[in-house]
């Protein structure tokens, strides 16, 4: 009877002992706000079905990419997954620090799911994934509805083209309104959204910068006829005084990404509730403002369970349209779109049936592949040359001629 009870009670310790083990698999996620907010929601349900432990590490989003740019480099340090900006997607890829999600989990099967820019936004050189979609920035302007009424502008007029929109701009301006926060939103936005078929942002397929060409003279002249003509707010995005203007109505219009709703409404000016709307961006271009991918690095030791939450993540249609609703991150993945979630009003917007407008942006977004010395020309370009010609009157041409050669100087060694 003794041996019987030894041998029962042994064969318990062992079950309780695996199951423990089991239990105790886990890895961290590294991100930034408002990541957190979603995997407080999506956390759960994972934990449950996977038995896989999730800790998370937000930094803020720039914090959160230097931390990345080191631990990448030396080997150590980065979490099982990790958040990716789609400004650093490309450098982060030609790093060499992440795990190529093809070759070792046919990430390809999941290709239509998703937005196509998007996915091909997440590819190495090599043609393989290495960061998958998580979320989508759909470039719109918001615009006050109130103010645009005083101001007898039909929004529709207003984004004929940027000569209507500059019109738009002189007409508020009799307001003691300012069209927009900053004239350097607007040269980023014809930067952003009008890439010719084979080039990249800055550079073209070879590697060569392109930011001498038309595109950039011309997003150039339209961002300097507005701070001119004294139609801008020279406010910096993410400073106080950006968001006093949309509490106080400062500024009657900014382009940005769909995400920026959630902020709007959340925390920077949920008093203002009802008198904002979206569009189209002006001129009839479709461009991507911001977006995410994740990713898993090569130094994780728990690649396996990391992909599990990266599928769970991203390639499960419920999972999307519930981190869309809790931090109104646009998905990645075009499954979602046909749910009455987009058919439905945003309060925040009037009753603007929104959602329908951001998916018809995200379907009409060309793909432009990013490359890795994109973050050191967009500091150049948006940071320096623009910044040379709107506030010291730095000729155009002057200002990309030397910024295309501090481009070639800083990225010949990438």
């Amino acid at each position: 009877m003794k041996l019987k009870n030894i041998v029962f009670y042994s064969a318990l310790a062992l079950g309780v002992a695996a199951s423990a083990n089991a239990a105790q698999s886990e890895i961290r996620f590294d991100g930034f706000p408002d990541f957190d907010s979603s995997l407080k929601v999506l956390l759960p349900e994972f934990e449950k079905e996977s038995n896989i432990k999730v800790d998370y590490l937000m930094n803020n989003h720039g914090d959160h990419h230097t931390k990345l740019t080191t631990n990448l480099a030396t080997g150590s340090g980065a979490g099982d997954v990790i958040v990716v900006d789609v400004e650093k997607i490309g450098p982060f890829v030609a790093s060499g620090g992440l795990v190529n999600l093809s070759e070792k989990y046919g990430a390809d099967k999941y290709a239509d799911r998703f937005a196509p820019y998007a996915w091909t936004q997440g590819k190495g050189g090599d043609g393989n994934m290495y960061g998958i979609p998580v979320d989508l920035g759909p470039g719109v302007m918001y615009y006050r509805t109130d103010i645009f009424e005083k101001a007898g502008i039909d929004v529709n007029d207003a984004i004929k083209d940027w000569d209507s929109y500059i019109a738009a701009g002189e007409k508020l301006k009799k307001q003691n309104v300012q069209l927009i926060a900053s004239a350097a939103d607007v040269a980023q936005a014809i930067i952003f959204t009008t890439v010719p078929e084979g080039e990249g942002l800055y550079f073209d397929k070879d590697g060569n910068p392109v930011v001498t060409s038309e595109r950039f003279v011309h997003a150039f002249e339209v961002a300097k006829e507005i701070r001119e003509k004294g139609l801008d707010g020279r406010i910096l995005a993410w400073s106080n005084e950006w968001y006093e203007g949309f509490r106080n109505g400062t500024f009657a219009t900014q382009q940005s990404g769909a995400w920026l709703l959630g902020h709007l409404n959340n925390w920077i000016a949920p008093e203002t509730k009802g008198k904002w709307a979206v569009s189209n961006l002006p001129d009839g271009i479709y461009g991507s403002w911001g977006g995410s991918f994740l990713s898993i690095p090569t130094q994780s030791e728990n690649q396996d369970e990391a992909w599990k939450l990266i599928e769970f993540m991203t390639t499960d249609r419920e999972n999307q349209l519930q981190h869309f609703e809790t931090i109104a991150a646009f998905p990645a993945n075009v499954t979602t779109y046909d749910d009455e979630l987009f058919n439905e009003g945003v309060e925040f917007l009037g009753g603007q049936k929104a959602r329908q407008l951001f998916a018809e942006v995200a379907k009409n977004i060309k793909p432009v592949a990013p490359a890795k010395g994109d973050h050191v020309a967009r500091s150049i370009i948006l940071e320096n040359a623009l910044m040379e010609v709107l506030d010291e009157g730095k000729d155009i041409k002057t200002a990309l001629a030397e910024a295309e050669r501090l481009i070639k100087r800083r990225t010949r060694n990438l």
